[in-house]
């Protein structure tokens, strides 16, 4: 039987075709069934053990830096011989629910490289800071066989969550003018946290947050402790400390920290199930408001949201 057009380009993609990755990408994000269903026939590494790929997840605060330390991730990785995937999460225009940042301008250079592939996903308003395609994405990934898969996440302070899910390692990226480890762990970034990085450390007030972290660490008495590094990633200082720290507590969560691991993978299982769920449901719940021919009573206000949605119940 011939596969089907979906499962044809998914073939295509992990036979090393960029352009038919990008569409596949394409077709997860706009939740195409067919997409979903070739996907989930695919060999994805990381369903049964951590680090094929080795994904990172990198978050902090807007203007941390993120974008500039994942280039310098990027040409760390390349210099090991690693090919390496980028997914952007950026924020969604409310007019046509796309990426608006454009985080991919930040690392252009890296565009004529064919080991490395650079994509923009949109948030579309996703508590968490990711795209609810993120994850199936990341598994695309890994399916086309590469060895790194780093995801930038808006950065949208107390939600975000999604990223230690479907990453295996978190790298937290804070700068002096994002605020003391207070205001981190407010936002509950030291418990996502696998390596906290202080970047723009030649700025005044870095040794101290530098401090304030390393303390927070410790009395927050996490399984696994997570280092607290400086860097200047504009100069390209201290990220190759960043990434030998990614790869220990990769190293960790292959060994004692295996069950800490398959939570976190058990926790995105979950998490996706409910996206897909709750997507399908949504767009049930559109088809079913268009053909009732309540909405533009809706909309004249001659009823209200409560009324016509008791009436769809």
């Amino acid at each position: 039987m011939m596969p089907s057009t979906t499962e044809a380009l998914l073939q295509r993609a992990v036979a090393g075709e960029r352009r038919a990755l990008a569409r596949m990408i394409t077709w997860i994000e706009a939740r195409h069934e067919e997409a979903g269903a070739a996907l989930s026939g695919a060999t994805v590494r990381r369903r049964g053990a951590p680090g094929r790929p080795h994904v990172v997840g990198v978050t902090g605060p807007p203007g941390a830096g993120k974008s500039t330390f994942v280039d310098r991730l990027i040409s760390w990785g390349r210099a090991q011989g690693e090919t390496v995937g980028v997914l952007a999460v950026d924020p969604s225009s409310p007019f046509s629910g796309g990426a608006i940042l454009g985080d991919r301008i930040r690392m252009e250079r890296h565009t004529a490289d064919d080991g490395v592939f650079i994509r923009s996903l949109s948030s579309r308003g996703h508590l968490g800071g990711l795209s609810s395609a993120t994850a199936e994405v990341v598994d695309l990934l890994d399916a086309v066989g590469f060895d790194r898969v780093v995801v930038e996440t808006v950065g949208v302070g107390q939600s975000e969550l999604g990223v230690m899910e479907v990453a295996d390692t978190v790298v937290v990226v804070l700068t002096p003018e994002s605020g003391d480890a207070v205001q981190a762990m407010k936002a509950g970034l030291l418990e996502i946290g696998d390596v906290f990085v202080v970047n723009k450390s030649d700025r005044p007030g870095a040794d101290r947050l530098v401090r304030e972290l390393l303390l927070s660490v410790e009395l927050a008495a996490m399984p696994w402790a997570s280092p607290v590094l400086s860097a200047v990633a504009l100069q390209g200082e201290g990220v190759e400390a960043v990434a030998e720290a990614a790869a220990a507590h990769l190293r960790w969560c292959r060994g004692a920290g295996e069950m800490v691991w398959r939570r976190r993978r058990g926790d995105a299982w979950v998490r996706l199930v409910l996206d897909l769920l709750s997507d399908e449901a949504r767009q049930h719940a559109v088809a079913r408001l268009q053909a009732s021919g309540l909405e533009p009573r809706l909309r004249a206000g001659e009823l209200s949201p409560q009324d016509v949605a008791r009436r769809l119940a």
